[in-house]
């Protein structure tokens, strides 16, 4: 038999919840614990042996009444008694070897007395405000000059010769400290035009692939074929089936006649284009593969899958090399480069991870993206690279990711990037506008939002994967619409018909 819940009066229950909530929050939990004297001394005593054991039984100075402890920066200075002064109190001399190269120390040289305080004080407010920096940078410049220049000539003047010295230090390094930050203006580009709307596939076209001889370019479709492409006239020259799910990615080996597929069957596969069979087949992802890419030097295979992991295949053997692991959500875009580091991929979880390939695990992990990386750019001749994300596209430096710039504007889901050797960057997002960014300075110099193939959506409008062919004079872009669209320079465009609307927006930029 179910026992009668009591009932209370709402008063009774307001009063009951405000003491519970007296309760919770009258004991403030991050007030620090009262410090005991005793220990407390001990981590003193233990902090200064072991930190500052090396200037403890310094000299110390006595200036009329005052007794201050000496700087640790004195150190290793010789120290000279003081006559007529108490042999305990030593005077410690600020410069600790003479004007010049070997010359000797005089009676004037090496006896210095410490300013009063009054004297700095009245020395420091008639000082213009940049005089103590351009000091410091002066002194640590005129050691190296007087090093290099050691000779006859200051030992005959030595007193003037270091003067001038620190002079011309003092020179240098303020006229590079008052150089104002400037920003680059960008360069020029021509604008890019539609020239070529080529239509084939029965569903979205997801991957993009060029051949090293720029003759022909392969696409991977949700309709889970291949086609591949005549580059010059847009024919197709060739279909290919075997996957049964859509296919993710396809690459082109410029090493072997071969080419590589993946899809969301799992499947990663090698086709021989000289018989157009698969001839190998890579067994190992748990789940859909998204990317895949080939090393440009040594025969080796990287996918990237839903499953989490990006796996590194030798292409002859089959075998599973490495399996990296790390990545919390989907890798959705892999890289491959021959210089360190070799492999880059870029996930769901936010992250880019750079991997060192020989021993299978992750150099550094980018976490400066707040949304899914889905797409990653090589530079081809800079030693850097781009991300894209929903939030924000990214440039970092390699070997250690370490962040350049932002280029903001593109305000949609970027899923695909794409650079050329003359700084053009392009990004295609899922609602189908591509944007066109110098790539020094990050300004956007064009935006395109091609139309639709007719009988398509106006949602049908996304661009899934672009790419610059081997000449970097066409960008093919595969897109929502079931086509691939190839756009060039525009020839006719000059620097006076589409100028560069530029202006600096250094406090705009992020740090981040």
């Amino acid at each position: 038999m179910a026992e009668d819940v009591q009932k209370h009066s709402v008063h009774t229950l307001v009063f009951r919840s405000l003491k519970r909530t007296h309760d919770m929050f009258v004991s403030d939990h991050a007030k620090s614990i009262a410090q005991d004297e005793e220990s407390h001394k001990m981590k003193m005593c233990v902090k200064l042996k072991a930190d500052y054991n090396a200037v403890l039984h310094m000299p110390v100075l006595k200036e009329g009444d005052r007794v201050s402890q000496l700087p640790g920066s004195m150190l290793g200075h010789q120290s000279y008694t003081q006559p007529g002064d108490d042999p305990e109190y030593l005077i410690t001399g600020t410069h600790a070897y003479p004007s010049g190269p070997g010359v000797a120390l005089t009676a004037d040289t090496k006896l210095h007395r410490n300013p009063s305080e009054g004297g700095v004080l009245s020395m420091a407010l008639a000082l213009p405000p940049s005089q103590a920096r351009q000091d410091v940078s002066r002194t640590a410049a005129s050691v190296g000059d007087i090093h290099r220049h050691a000779g006859g000539a200051e030992r005959s003047h030595p007193q003037s010769t270091a003067v001038s010295l620190l002079e011309g230090g003092g020179t240098r390094n303020s006229t590079l400290a008052r150089k104002a930050p400037t920003m680059p203006k960008p360069q020029w580009h021509p604008p890019w035009k539609l020239f070529r709307v080529i239509s084939g596939h029965l569903g979205w076209v997801r991957s993009i692939a060029v051949e090293p001889g720029n003759e022909w370019f392969v696409t991977g479709s949700a309709d889970r074929t291949i086609k591949i492409w005549d580059l010059a006239s847009g024919k197709l020259k060739l279909s290919l089936t075997g996957h049964i799910s859509t296919v993710r990615g396809v690459a082109v080996s410029n090493r072997s006649p071969y080419l590589f597929s993946c899809g969301e069957d799992k499947q990663v596969k090698c086709w021989d284009l000289e018989y157009n069979k698969v001839i190998r087949h890579y067994h190992g992802h748990l789940s859909a593969v998204y990317d895949i890419d080939l090393h440009p030097t040594i025969d080796v295979l990287v996918t990237c899958s839903r499953d989490s992991t990006a796996r590194v295949w030798d292409i002859r053997s089959k075998a599973n090399v490495h399996t990296l692991t790390g990545h919390t959500n989907t890798v959705a875009t892999v890289r491959c480069q021959a210089a360190e580091p070799q492999i880059i991929t870029g996930s769901h979880d936010s992250t880019i991870r750079l991997w060192d390939l020989i021993a299978g695990k992750t150099r550094a992990t980018l976490t400066n993206h707040k949304k899914s990386v889905r797409t990653l750019a090589l530079h081809p001749r800079q030693y850097t690279f781009a991300s894209g994300s929903a939030d924000n596209i990214k440039q970092w430096m390699f070997p250690d990711g370490n962040f350049i710039q932002n280029l903001s504007g593109h305000n949609a889901i970027i899923n695909t990037l794409a650079v050329n050797s003359d700084g053009v960057l392009v990004s295609g997002a899922d609602n189908g506008t591509i944007h066109m960014w110098d790539w020094r300075t990050g300004y956007n110099f064009q935006r395109i939002h091609a139309a639709v193939q007719p009988g398509s959506l106006d949602s049908e409008s996304g661009i899934f994967a672009c790419m610059f062919d081997n000449s970097e004079s066409r960008l093919i872009t595969a897109e929502a619409d079931k086509t691939i669209k190839v756009y060039k320079e525009d020839d006719t465009a000059t620097e006076e018909s589409h100028p560069v609307n530029w202006k600096p927006e250094i406090l705009k930029r992020k740090r981040f």
